[in-house]
């Protein structure tokens, strides 16, 4: 018996050289969009919502105030009725406990302040209005600069005890009762409305708040 050999036909070097080429390109589409998410990931995280940057308790002759400054990034879908002169209204809650171990916690101060940021369509202006004052901008990033600073109404000294230690909380939201009614509705089932920030609290000492105050006046 004559045993059959079989010829072994390699591929043309053209094809070997193609499929490099191919997983070259490959490779530098993956790399691209990797590069692409890794900058575009923490600008979308952060553009929109409202979040705390800082948080504290101040003195002044009369008592004590709870102060905040907020990051304020409106969604686009609040910025697209802001522009079509639609107000929008934020509240702004503080309070300040006093934990109790025989009770339950004991609510010294409980405040809230309206603010309402517009858009006059033929002067071009946004304003900030709380009650009957109000404050116009030729910019929206100036009016979002005054709405990220708020400070609750003076707490009586009396109050508080010098030696005691209370809980104090913050935060803001977009009231969506105050939208147009068709609106309401679309806002309640869209995440788009979604503008608020959960309760953020801290310990304080108003004891510590002294002495950091005396100290600062030397």
């Amino acid at each position: 018996m004559t045993e059959s050999r079989k010829t072994r036909i390699d591929p043309p070097r053209f094809f070997s050289v193609a499929r490099l080429g191919l997983g070259c390109y490959k490779c530098c589409i993956l790399a691209f969009f990797c590069l692409l998410s890794s900058i575009l990931y923490p600008l979308a995280a952060s553009a929109e919502g409202i979040s705390v940057n800082k948080a504290e308790m101040r003195q002044n002759e009369e008592g004590y105030q709870l102060s905040v400054s907020y990051a304020v990034n409106p969604t686009l879908a609040a910025q697209q009725a802001l522009s079509r002169g639609i107000p929008l209204y934020f509240v702004g809650e503080f309070s300040l406990t006093r934990s109790r171990w025989y009770w339950l916690d004991e609510e010294v101060f409980q405040g809230e302040q309206t603010i309402k940021l517009s858009f006059n369509v033929l002067t071009r202006q946004y304003r900030i209005s709380r009650g009957a004052l109000f404050q116009n901008f030729a910019s929206f990033e100036d009016a979002l600069n005054i709405l990220a600073r708020q400070s609750s109404a003076t707490i009586p000294a009396e109050l508080l005890k010098k030696d005691g230690s209370y809980t104090a909380a913050v935060r803001l939201r977009l009231d969506i009762a105050q939208l147009p009614k068709l609106l309401q509705v679309n806002a309640l089932a869209n995440k788009d409305w979604t503008l608020n920030t959960d309760w953020y609290r801290w310990v304080v000492r108003p004891a510590e708040i002294t002495m950091r105050d005396e100290s600062k006046a030397e």
